[in-house]
């Protein structure tokens, strides 16, 4: 490329004529990101390159990673964000991955989001990997804020894009039922990472391993058992039960003595209730305990309590997606195991938003 000349990442090159005017018709879906979301956004772009070389080149869109967003603060702290070239987007479909990892970071997205479509953007998909407020989705006794519900109506009042509303694309929500909370205005597609955790069964079985799934409590089986329909049969259900006074979590279902049990949950938090079935799957002699969780959340670095020398149980594996940012800092210390979705991502955009024929 001569010198002087930008460099961007362009995926899907065209070889016949038709191809050639497909893609001057519609150009490339443009993938911008937050600062703390490029590294999930530039897999993105590589994972789809990857997989659409693999089969008919003629039959997706190409892509492109944007990062003509300049993220700056005042002096204030305030957001002080700049949309450079933004000319450019007029007509493009756009994609932007985002993360709501703590309230701080929240507003500055919004901000974005809501600024994009005026821009006259032809389509726009948000992809939010974790709905933060998932947890507080209704109200147990007269008092409480159900946040899920606010969260999801902030998001609800993204703009019109030229073809119609906004797309938001979230991973194992806590709650199903949250997918009413928004409104008309935006379709939230629900997504699920269960994909991920079948390879890694498939790989334990391929390795001679006796493999058995774990849920921690009822609402996890309701969600996650036909996703894992392979398992579903043999699965274990835990929960918590009354013992005097007190509730601790017990086996409800199923025995693990000699299996190697995988624990599967929606999102962890401090891990208390992971650690305390770990527990009990230990007295009755489980052979190896591994977890996985979509949403690795660990507020206040409670991640370390899972480490080797900190934990009660030897953890065989304990993986986690890339849901969140955070998710960097888990790389490389075992037992943790990061598994990108961008390999999910990119198999729900080729299977429809890419097609040419849905373009």
């Amino acid at each position: 490329m001569a010198e002087g000349v930008e460099q961007r990442v362009v995926l899907g090159h065209s070889a016949s004529q038709t191809a050639r005017e497909k893609a001057q018709r519609f150009p490339p879906v443009l993938v911008m990101a937050h600062p703390s979301m490029v590294y999930l956004a530039e897999n993105l772009v590589s994972r789809v390159h990857e997989l659409e070389m693999k089969g008919e080149t003629e039959r997706y869109r190409s892509v492109e990673l944007w990062n003509n967003i300049s993220w700056k603060t005042f002096r204030d702290k305030w957001p002080n964000i700049f949309i450079k070239d933004v000319e450019e987007i007029a007509g493009r479909d756009v994609i932007f991955v985002a993360s709501f990892d703590s309230p701080s970071v929240i507003f500055e997205q919004l901000s974005l989001i809501y600024s994009l479509p005026r821009y006259l953007v032809r389509s726009f998909r948000l992809i939010l990997p974790f709905f933060p407020t998932g947890t507080m989705e209704r109200v147990d006794k007269e008092g409480q804020v159900v946040t899920a519900k606010t969260l999801a109506t902030m998001l609800s009042q993204i703009p019109l894009a030229s073809r119609g509303p906004a797309q938001i694309i979230i991973f194992d929500i806590h709650s199903l039922q949250e997918r009413f909370y928004f409104s008309d205005q935006v379709i939230p597609r629900l997504l699920t990472a269960m994909s991920l955790l079948v390879k890694q069964l498939r790989n334990m079985e391929e390795e001679g391993k006796k493999v058995m799934v774990v849920f921690p409590d009822e609402g996890a089986s309701k969600r996650f058992k036909s996703d894992l329909e392979d398992w579903g049969a043999n699965a274990i259900i835990c929960g918590k039960v009354r013992n005097g006074d007190k509730r601790v979590v017990a086996i409800k279902d199923g025995d693990p003595r000699g299996w190697d049990v995988v624990i599967v949950d929606d999102l962890i938090q401090t891990g208390g209730t992971i650690m305390e079935c770990a527990k009990v799957l230990q007295e009755r002699g489980a052979a190896s305990i591994s977890v996985f969780v979509t949403h690795p959340v660990f507020p206040g670095d409670s991640w370390k309590t899972f480490l080797p020398g900190e934990s009660e149980v030897l953890f065989a594996k304990f993986w986690v997606t890339d849901s969140l940012p955070r998710a960097k800092d888990l790389e490389g210390k075992p037992p943790f195991h990061v598994l990108s979705l961008c390999d999910v991502i990119a198999d729900s955009l080729l299977s429809y938003d890419l097609l040419f024929k849905n373009a």
